[in-house]
């Protein structure tokens, strides 16, 4: 994530030779499977930020504020904040050859940006995929890819990683299968990343999960994580020597450990010790730079970018939780109209209420309560520490995603629909998850100060 105040999203230092590279003829975008009726259902904007002079929209007017569901913690559900054919996308991202059965990429925490390198706009995407003959992402998977575009709708390709490793899986940027590259004094995979064996329960383990690309004061940057079955899990920053295919090395803060310190959290199965905070995220303005993680903590990155400062006792975000606050996911921090938007996904779940009707609200798990749907709630400040405002549904299923701007200035929120649990499990619906979705957005200008999920004009 990242953001320029009120500038174009135009990194005007930047400059890489062979930017050129990405460009060639569009492709036409692949329209969602799923309407309206069948669905009521994270550049520097996390790459290209900022937020420019957005333009008024409705005829000159700015789209309104939807009055909040009461009380604070309930969900909205409304069918215009789901993404739709009218206003969403899924990428034509070039295929692998484990995709070709599909037909499509299977991706989950879908994650793209924009840059202007050299003049020219360069679109990244990425995200957790999962290894050929695996169901999911786990318990270990074959680690990044990244896929580039000249424009949002294509043609979108694999990163030419075959100059750095000809006879690696193309587009495959970082890996766990990378630790023979390590040198002294250049580590390209920890310790703590390499695959092990369990010897029982999940036998191989170790996986990449949610993925973003950077490009900051001229250089490429991956921020990830290391998932629920690697040695230690938590997020790590990735620095490349070339261009946005590499190749990358690791940051020296994390040759040891992920960021910050350990806690006790995540699935029975992960060791005491090894849990950090995860879905690590990065935030540029100007020349400096943060590290979010969910889903409350921020820290400066040093000058060189090799770690972070302080390495505990991390800040937080000053926010307004829910009451009780669940457990919130895929922190990050956009800025568009001279504000400061954070972003977390939230479960939205159904449970009955004492009147025998449905509740749908950001709960956390408890008795009757079921997973309904993976949304994004988002809230605004006027300082990225905040105090941040009370949050509200700005997409629906559009959780564990980052807002960005295009090459025209328009904002842009991704989404993947989450095959774990909810209404994208359901066998009927399940064969159109895990997508890389992109969904328009709307701002309600500098009054409302919301971003929406573009809702149909009159809503």
């Amino acid at each position: 994530m990242t953001g320029f105040g009120n500038e174009l999203p135009v990194d005007r230092r930047s400059v890489l030779a062979g930017a050129a590279g990405v460009a060639g003829s569009l492709v036409a975008g692949l329209a969602l499977p799923v309407t309206a009726a069948a669905a009521p259902g994270r550049s520097e904007a996390r790459g290209t930020a900022g937020g420019g002079a957005p333009a008024a929209s409705h005829g000159g007017r700015y789209p309104r504020n939807w009055p909040d569901p009461e009380p604070y913690g309930v969900a909205d559900t409304r069918t215009d904040l789901w993404p739709r054919d009218d206003n969403s996308f899924v990428l034509p991202l070039e295929l692998r050859p484990r995709d070709q059965e599909l037909g499509r990429v299977w991706i989950r925490d879908t994650y793209v940006n924009c840059f202007v390198v050299d003049g020219r706009p360069v679109y990244v995407a990425t995200g957790t995929t999962r290894s050929p003959g695996l169901p999911a992402a786990g318990p270990w998977n074959d680690g990044i890819f990244l896929w580039t575009a000249p424009s949002l709708r294509g043609p979108w390709r694999l990163a030419d990683t075959m100059g750095i490793r000809p006879d690696a899986e193309r587009g495959k940027v970082w890996s766990p299968e990378f630790a023979g590259e390590n040198r002294p004094g250049r580590t390209v995979v920890a310790p703590w990343q390499e695959y092990w064996d369990d010897h029982g329960q999940f036998g191989k383990r170790g996986n990449a999960w949610a993925p973003e690309v950077h490009y900051f004061r001229g250089t490429w940057y991956i921020v990830a994580c290391m998932g629920d079955h690697s040695t230690k899990v938590g997020s790590f920053l990735l620095i490349s020597e070339g261009g946005p295919e590499g190749p990358y090395r690791l940051a020296e803060g994390n040759v040891h450990k992920p960021f910050g310190d350990p806690f006790i959290g995540g699935p029975s199965f992960i060791a005491p010790g090894a849990y950090h905070h995860i879905d690590g995220s990065m935030y540029t303005e100007g020349d400096d730079a943060w590290l979010v993680l969910h889903n409350h903590l921020y820290a400066p990155f040093r000058d060189d970018m090799e770690d972070i400062v302080p390495t505990t006792n991390l800040p937080l975000f000053q926010q307004s939780p829910y009451t009780p606050e669940p457990y919130l996911e895929g922190a990050y921090v956009f800025r568009y109209g001279g504000r400061y938007f954070l972003v977390h996904a939230a479960w939205d779940r159904t449970s009955t209420s004492a009147d025998g009707s449905t509740r749908n609200a950001y709960d956390p798990p408890g008795t009757g309560r079921v997973q309904y749907q993976y949304d994004a709630v988002v809230a605004f400040a006027d300082r990225f520490e905040g105090p941040y405002s009370e949050r509200w549904t700005a997409g629906v299923g559009a959780g564990h995603n980052n807002f960005f701007l295009d090459h025209h200035g328009q904002p842009w929120a991704t989404f993947f629909r989450n095959p774990a649990a909810g209404y994208w499990s359901d066998p009927a619906r399940v064969g159109d998850a895990a997508a890389a979705g992109v969904v328009r957005l709307e701002w309600t200008g500098p009054d409302g100060n919301r971003l929406y999920v573009a809702r149909r004009p009159g809503s």
